[in-house]
């Protein structure tokens, strides 16, 4: 059975707020892919690969931004600068998460309904490996150092830590109820888990890859976020329509803010200075004031809004919304441009592409 989070925000996205349905993951494939990957977990598949990214790769440095489509199984490509799709590019059954190594050559993607990770080759828009993790992985983190991906697996209650050089597990955390989000302090000593079902954050000892303490937060939290400081955590909880903000010196909750109605992704700005939060059921983005702990502006974006991520320099906030991406200018938080992207579209990565 899938996760709470699949079977609520995600069944809503694909009825759509008008009514009218949605293009569905295909559900006999999604168990035929758990059950065969139930079979070789543990091991890196290297058979099978999806074809290379249909459009052309060749391209200078630039920040690229990788989207998730749940419904088509893929990764859109968007060129930051042009804000046009570069390529689309085949994963695993039912993407959700995704992250970009810090040098910007990898790009990670968690396959829901497959049980792996898809690896993706950012020179070529490729997946140059797949890898088994545990049972319907959501979310996944890459260490500063580019050496370890941390993968939150839904159904299974637990963290998977993957070696980025063999791209294979190395080590499987016990966490709470239904993991989500997940998030690696700047020192790359601590991971931060959101615990849907259990309303907890887990923190990990990244150098023992043990839980060294459990934070109650809001109900059903989700998103997570380390300011670039690393010394707060900011994490969205659905059911409450808040943000929570730990002290990662105390590793407890010093401020609870009130935000659209059920929040999803959160993304800070590289000066720490602001956060952004997508409201799910507000059809709109929170701009949270760090220093203040507060909001100080709502930008309405497309249907139902879910992942964020914000440039490398700023500027733009990217809202990644039910078909479409929202392109938020940092400086009037207004929406400057829409693009179209796949079905069901759910999360954001923005890599730095050499």
């Amino acid at each position: 059975m899938l996760a709470r989070w699949i079977k609520a925000t995600v069944a809503n996205r694909r009825t759509g707020i008008s009514g009218q349905p949605q293009v569905r993951v295909r559900r006999s494939r999604l168990r035929s892919a758990i059950t065969a990957v139930a079979l070789v977990t543990g091991l890196t598949a290297t058979a099978s690969l999806p074809a290379p990214a249909s459009a052309d790769q060749t391209r200078q440095a630039r920040q690229v931004a990788y989207v998730t489509n749940l419904n088509d199984d893929t990764v859109s490509v968007i060129d930051v600068a042009s804000n046009t799709t570069i390529a689309t590019i085949p994963v695993g059954n039912a993407p959700l998460g995704v992250a970009a190594s810090p040098g910007g050559t990898r790009v990670y993607v968690t396959n829901n309904g497959s049980n792996t990770v898809s690896v993706i080759d950012t020179a070529t828009n490729g997946v140059i490996a797949v890898i088994p993790v545990g049972a319907l992985p959501y979310d996944v983190a890459v260490s500063p150092g580019g050496t370890r991906a941390y993968v939150t697996n839904q159904g299974a209650g637990t963290v998977s830590v993957i070696d980025t050089a063999t791209n294979i597990v190395i080590a499987t955390i016990p966490v709470g109820n239904e993991p989500q989000g997940v998030a690696i302090t700047p020192g790359g000593t601590r991971a931060y888990v959101a615990n849907t079902g259990s309303n907890t954050v887990s923190v990990i000892d990244t150098a023992t890859n043990t839980v060294i303490a459990t934070i109650p937060v809001g109900a059903q939290p989700f998103g997570v976020a380390v300011t670039p400081g690393g010394t707060r955590v900011l994490v969205t909880n659905r059911a409450n329509s808040t943000v929570s903000v730990i002290d990662t010196a105390t590793n407890t909750v010093i401020a609870t803010i009130p935000v659209g109605a059920q929040p999803f992704g959160v993304a800070v700005t590289p000066g720490g200075t602001r956060a952004y939060v997508a409201n799910t059921g507000a059809n709109n983005v929170s701009v949270i004031d760090v220093a203040r702990n507060s909001v100080i502006t709502t930008v309405p974006v497309g249907t139902q809004p879910l992942g964020v991520a914000v440039t490398l320099g700023g500027t733009r906030a990217y809202a990644v919304n039910l078909t479409t991406v929202s392109v938020i200018n940092t400086a009037t938080n207004t929406v400057e441009a829409t693009l179209g992207v796949g079905n069901n579209a759910i999360e954001v990565a923005i890599a730095n592409v050499p």
